[in-house]
């Protein structure tokens, strides 16, 4: 690969970080200042929605992270090594947004389903 389409390669797999990084800061602290809101105004089901917004944010952050660590090991150094850490990682990540997205749908994502369901907020998954 040229050296100016690694730089572009490289520049853009950082700008992903930084975006992965951001969006779970940046949502959870937008989660936790609605949530701070709603919890003085004594609003019912503030934490069950703290919860899934904080949830959404780590998975829209995971995403990008998967991304950015795609970009960098396949694009710029596929070798056997960083193709195999890669894989470990986002079979990692890809764990972790399953259980989320089961907290906060309270479904499997294979499962039919209209999305969350307030009511059942911090319950268990019950298989149906």
């Amino acid at each position: 690969m040229s050296g100016q389409l690694t730089a572009i390669v490289e520049i853009t797999r950082t700008l992903l970080d930084i975006a992965g990084v951001a969006a779970v800061a940046v949502g959870f602290a937008g989660a936790t200042l609605v949530f701070t809101w709603r919890i003085t105004r004594k609003q019912a089901g503030a934490y069950p929605a703290y919860r899934r917004a904080v949830g959404q944010a780590v998975l829209l952050g995971l995403e990008i992270l998967v991304a950015a660590d795609i970009i960098g090991t396949v694009v710029i150094a596929p070798t056997p090594r960083n193709v195999g850490v890669l894989a470990a990682v986002v079979l990692v990540r890809t764990f972790l947004s399953l259980s989320l997205q089961v907290e906060l749908q309270h479904r499997w994502p294979w499962q039919p389903g209209n999305g969350p369901d307030p009511a059942k907020a911090g319950q268990p998954m019950v298989s149906q």
